[in-house]
């Protein structure tokens, strides 16, 4: 990672981008994926072994029981990305038309998709307060007979309760898909998330915690799941493969995942608690002791967005104008019609932080303490502009 020195440390007394001033960050190079020597040597050894076009190079196999052990769970399979991964995951569960699946109003868009792609009907469940996950205690007054399975994200460093989840869906008889894209390395009560659940999803995309350009997994205990995977994925040969290149890749970031998970995670402490006093926002509640969140998106809520529509594109644009690589939420499912999916709930806090939610791209958690102290700084001198603005 690119870390400043002194002649080039950011500057955050003097005016804003927006106001005439110089972008106080926008020296600085966000580098992701890791240009990290461990990568190219990895490359090089699956040149050198000639294994690099194999459809079943022994790397990938290798990558398998890494993540096996990793996660604690029986088995795990690969695929071509983790959107493919959350359907393949819903088609192993017995997931099929006409039943109903349950997922938060706010997610990523690719998981309503998949719902959809197997002829199930989204059910929409309201966020739970101050995160971003869905709200456990809305689950079974949103069942139906119809309904079969829910999907659990979490996002933006914030972790969704598993062992209450599954303890409900245990008892409702429904199956439970763990999407953890946004947080490989992070743990609950001594338990990698991913692995809570009957199958665990995680992404290895271009920008994600594990990166390979493109690339998921999927992670499971049950056998059963397992067969109906494979009965599914194989066409002749895998379907929806990840490549020997790919699985290459993946190996040495495995290896500093815990390393870089410990940085990012002290990096969001350091920057959350620069921005406690900013008026101008609702930060995620922290986090439980005995839990340590990921953060591919370090998020928080823009205060404000319910008078002025239009504050979070004046408070983005000045930001980027900074070089801080800051952006908006998802746009959520709250204006999705009954035609497509069937609320479970109302959507009051889906609706907000489809709204307000501002997210930082992880890279800069990597950045030692004072500069992470001068970043927030500067963004709440941005939101003071763009909430007088």
């Amino acid at each position: 990672m690119s870390h400043p020195q002194h002649d080039t440390f950011p500057d955050v007394e003097g005016p804003l981008a927006v106001q005439g001033g110089q972008g106080a960050f926008a020296h600085m190079r966000w580098t992701w994926p890791p240009q990290h020597p461990r990568i190219w040597r990895a490359l090089e050894e699956l040149w050198h072994s000639g294994h690099w076009g194999q459809y079943h190079a022994p790397v990938l196999e290798e990558v398998r029981e890494k993540l096996r052990l990793r996660f604690s769970v029986s088995w795990a399979w690969l695929c071509s990305s983790g959107t493919v991964a959350v359907e393949l995951a819903l088609r192993a569960l017995g997931v099929g038309p006409r039943d109903e699946v349950l997922l938060a109003g706010y997610d990523f868009p690719g998981n309503f998709r998949a719902i959809e792609c197997i002829g199930a009907r989204p059910v929409l469940l309201d966020l739970a307060p101050h995160s971003w996950h869905l709200d456990p205690q809305l689950i079974a007054q949103a069942c139906s007979p119809q309904t079969k399975a829910l999907v659990v994200s979490h996002l933006h460093g914030t972790l969704a309760p598993m062992d209450q989840i599954m303890d409900l869906a245990r008892s409702l008889n429904l199956g439970v898909v763990e999407d953890a894209s946004q947080c490989p390395g992070a743990w609950a009560q001594g338990r990698p998330m991913g692995s809570w659940a009957d199958v665990g999803v995680i992404s290895f995309g271009g920008s994600k915690l594990l990166s390979a350009g493109r690339g998921g997994a999927l992670l499971g205990h049950d056998p059963v799941v397992l067969q109906r995977l494979k009965i599914f994925a194989q066409r002749g040969n895998d379907a929806f493969p990840l490549s020997a290149l790919q699985a290459a890749v993946l190996l040495p970031q495995l290896e500093l995942l815990d390393q870089f998970h410990k940085q990012r995670l002290q990096g969001a402490q350091v920057l959350l608690k620069e921005l406690g006093s900013c008026e101008h926002f609702r930060l995620p509640r922290p986090a439980r002791t005995e839990e340590s969140p990921g953060y591919y998106k370090l998020g928080w809520w823009l205060v404000g967005v319910e008078r002025d529509g239009q504050v979070r594109e004046r408070f983005l644009e000045a930001a980027r104008a900074e070089g801080i690589p800051l952006g908006e939420g998802f746009r959520g499912f709250v204006y999705r019609g009954a035609r497509r999916c069937r609320r479970g709930s109302p959507l009051e806090h889906a609706f907000l932080a489809a709204q307000a939610t501002v997210l930082l791209h992880h890279p800069v958690l990597l950045q030692p303490p004072e500069v992470l102290q001068a970043l927030g700084r500067r963004i709440a001198q941005v939101a003071q502009w763009a909430a007088e603005h």
